[in-house]
């Protein structure tokens, strides 16, 4: 796999089509602190961390309010062969301020209002609706 957050977005995305209530995603610490932001953001619900044999797994409760999942879709901003970095001045506003940005800065992973507000720039994960 050369894009493991992209592959966790996309289980996110295939788990809220699906209409299932929990995912299964491979354990790291960079997709344990997205999906923490994810969950402070309101997306997801729960985080939980477990083993099973020599790997580790993190599991997501999705949100759903109303039949209507809470989340509504990621896209991958920057990616390995093309690395996306901004200021803090210069973050994207994600619909309008709907969405947030997901932004890795020199103080760690946080969303696109956060690092703003830190005067923190970075480079953009991904966005998230």
């Amino acid at each position: 796999m050369t894009d493991p957050i992209a592959d966790m977005l996309t289980r996110l995305r295939n788990a809220v089509t699906a209409r299932h209530t929990k995912v299964r995603i491979p354990h790291s610490k960079t997709k344990a602190r997205i999906a923490a932001l994810l969950a402070d953001e309101g997306f997801i619900g729960s985080i939980e961390t477990f083993h099973e044999g020599h790997r580790a797994w993190l599991e997501v409760t999705l949100r759903y309010q109303n039949g209507k999942p809470a989340f509504g879709g990621a896209k991958r901003v920057s990616r390995p062969g093309l690395r996306i970095h901004t200021r803090s001045r210069e973050i994207p506003r994600v619909m309008g301020g709907i969405g947030t940005a997901v932004v890795s800065t020199s103080q760690g992973i946080m969303s696109g209002r956060e690092a703003a507000k830190r005067r923190l720039g970075g480079e953009v994960i991904c966005f998230v609706w």
